[in-house]
């Protein structure tokens, strides 16, 4: 009987929270330790999850021998520092989206990790998703034909402060980051990389963005048409239309709990999640798919690899680029 993966947690925000929640109903799964900035908020999270040991620093758990992979659940902006300082301690890492604030932070930890010999993977939960992964399948297999268009969107209602972290270009503000991950991500899950990137975004007045539009374009000739929000609540589906039919995702898209599929000449066909567990929020497939990976002894996941991740954060610095969004962290040390 294969023993229990011992996890460490960094951060106490809610995502944090999500991802304990789904960890704790696993099996193989044992939340170890949390750590914080602070050892008050620490022991806060650990006395609502019951977790055996609260850290005051990413230190102290970097330097436990008993931890086996450690989730980076910091805000972004600190994630390369965060996950940069547990690679280096010899720990696996889960890093959560988006994985850094520019694709040369990226490239640094897969670097890192890849000299080291260790685990590291993107905390992208919806490329880990069964009925997602299903969709994946199904359009390889051409059950679409040929990709012409994708279509997503993610948006969430505003208004957010002038103080809120979405505001600061400090702390990678915008919805591009936080929301706009998503979209792209899709679309370079059945994609790849885009052969050319345009863009159009609404600036706040501390220049990160508000909403923004990417049109992304392949030398296939596809294109795909995506948007994200931190003013509007906008509908957060998904459509893949190809040469033989489409898909269509209802509203959350990042974890759908159906899609149909539509093909020339055949009644539509819908595939549905099935229950993903009571009180959970769909983050245990993530968990899942690193214990498995951890388990036969490799350094990446081929279902979220560090070349897909760091392809997405080219993207992203292109679209920033294109739309005048700069990050202090934009400007390499040294």
């Amino acid at each position: 009987m294969e023993r229990n993966v011992r996890w460490g947690v960094v951060g106490t925000g809610g995502i944090a929270a999500a991802f304990t929640a789904d960890l704790q109903g696993l099996p193989g799964a044992e939340v170890a330790a949390v750590a914080s900035r602070t050892l008050g908020s620490a022991k806060a999270f650990a006395g609502r999850f019951g977790i055996p040991r609260a850290c005051g620093s990413w230190d102290e758990l970097a330097a436990d021998p008993d931890i086996d992979v450690v989730y980076v659940a910091t805000p972004h902006s600190a994630h390369r520092a965060a996950a940069g300082l547990f690679l280096e301690a010899g720990r696996a890492v889960l890093c959560e989206k988006a994985f850094t604030l520019n694709a040369r932070e990226a490239a640094e930890l897969a670097g890192i990790a890849r000299s080291g010999g260790s685990f590291l993977m993107e905390a992208m939960w919806m490329y880990c998703d069964p009925l997602v992964r299903r969709l994946t399948e199904l359009v390889r297999d051409g059950a679409v034909g040929q990709i012409r268009t994708v279509q997503a969107d993610f948006g969430l209602e505003g208004p957010f402060a002038a103080g809120h972290r979405l505001r600061d270009p400090a702390q990678g503000g915008g919805a591009l980051l936080d929301l706009g991950v998503y979209p792209v991500s899709f679309a370079q899950l059945l994609l790849g990389e885009p052969d050319r990137v345009r863009a159009d975004a609404l600036l706040s007045p501390e220049g990160v963005d508000l909403d923004t539009s990417v049109l992304l374009g392949w030398e296939s000739g596809a294109t795909a048409l995506l948007s994200c929000s931190v003013t509007a609540d906008t509908p957060r589906t998904a459509a893949v239309t190809g040469t033989a039919g489409r898909i269509e995702i209802p509203r959350g898209f990042f974890q759908p709990q159906r899609f149909v599929l539509h093909r020339t000449g055949r009644e539509p066909e819908e595939f549905t999640a099935g229950q993903h567990g009571s009180g959970l929020h769909g983050m245990q497939h993530e968990a899942a798919e690193v214990m498995r990976a951890l388990r036969a002894g490799e350094t990446e996941s081929p279902l979220v690899p560090l070349a897909g991740t760091i392809a997405v954060m080219r993207t992203l610095d292109a679209v920033r680029e294109l739309t005048g969004v700069r990050y202090p962290a934009d400007v390499a040390p040294g």
